[in-house]
């Protein structure tokens, strides 16, 4: 069985940000040796995404190229999204600072999104989408948290500041950058991507209630102390988010119709749809452009090393199967869809 070069280059990428992570656990049990893990796998993880499929005698060359090329071509909120992944590297060796590292990287995410919004569609439709996802994540964590609807019982006592209304601030910027890259990764659609959400919480559920964000007093858990109308409520949250997205944007997920014009001031409406270039480490993605598809296997990669670090490695099988069953599933479904 032979693989394209896409699958080559993230394969051979990720497997060199797992010597870093395997060097971050050796520091963590006091082993000195984990340093050079680390200074070897992270440059070697961005050498090898670039030009991992073309190793042999050419591969300087190849990798010289592509690197000028990187340069040329990447946008702003390019270089968002690898600040979002950066800032999740330093974890395992300053577990107490997660709080602080995770606000970051998804204040960065949420930057990302807001940005590749503004460049693909304009500055309004970026900041409606935003204001819409962040308002109604916002309004739905409220309520969950105080009501049990639509998520169950749970609790945000003891998550770490900020809060907003009583729900950390990283919940409701999460629900805009997230639900954009399900959305994108979908091909604009609603259920899908709301499926894609579901299966994201399944690893974020043991993970921020380990770190204590949220506590879970259901009487009918499921997983990690979250009932099953958690995981409904996700899907549900997604979809709505997700479909208010292809009604203001429908062009950004590759669809072909009428945008809501009654939704949108007129400065919003029919802006040309820009086609960047493609980055996307995603297989079978280059004909639709990069686009916020390729957040979602790095998720796929921190979210059940995270899991491993506070030793729930059953949870970090669970979540990793499920991520790549989304991304095969997305894949599958889309694989049609005209460029």
């Amino acid at each position: 069985m032979s693989f394209s070069p896409t699958v080559w280059r993230a394969g051979l990428g990720f497997a060199a940000l797992g010597v870093a992570f395997l060097g971050a656990l050796l520091v963590m049990s006091g082993l000195a040796v984990g340093w050079a893990l680390i200074a070897l796998g992270l440059p070697l993880s961005g050498v090898l995404a670039l030009a991992g499929d073309a190793l042999g005698r050419d591969f300087a060359g190849v990798l010289a190229a592509r690197f000028a090329g990187l340069l040329a071509v990447t946008r702003p909120w390019m270089w968002f999204v690898a600040l979002y992944a950066a800032l999740k590297i330093p974890v395992p060796l300053w577990p107490e600072g997660f709080p602080v590292l995770g606000l970051a990287s998804t204040g960065a995410l949420f930057v990302a999104a807001l940005l590749f919004v503004w460049e693909r569609e304009n500055a309004w439709k970026a900041g409606l989408m935003a204001l819409v996802a962040f308002v109604l994540g916002l309004c739905v964590e409220v309520l969950g948290s105080r009501t049990g609807i639509p998520f169950g019982l749970y609790s945000y006592a003891t998550a770490p500041g900020p809060l907003l209304l009583g729900v950390p601030l990283i919940v409701p910027l999460g629900w805009f950058a997230l639900t954009l890259t399900a959305t994108s990764l979908s091909g604009g659609r609603p259920w899908l991507a709301g499926l894609l959400m579901l299966l994201w919480d399944v690893g974020l559920e043991p993970l921020m209630t380990a770190q204590r964000y949220w506590l879970w007093s259901d009487p009918l858990p499921l997983w990690a102390g979250a009932p099953v109308q958690n995981f409904l409520g996700w899907w549900g949250v997604g979809w709505l988010i997700s479909w208010v997205f292809t009604g203001l944007a429908p062009r950004l997920f590759g669809l072909r119709r009428e945008e809501w014009a009654w939704a949108l001031p007129w400065q919003a409406r029919d802006f040309p749809l820009h086609r960047g270039p493609s980055l996307s480490l995603l297989p079978g993605g280059a004909a639709r452009g990069a686009d916020f598809r390729v957040v979602y296997p790095i998720e796929a990669f921190f979210l059940p090393g995270g899991l491993v670090l506070v030793g729930r490695f059953a949870e970090a099988g669970v979540t990793l199967a499920a991520m790549l069953g989304g991304l095969w599933l997305a894949r599958r479904v889309t694989r049609f869809d005209r460029a």
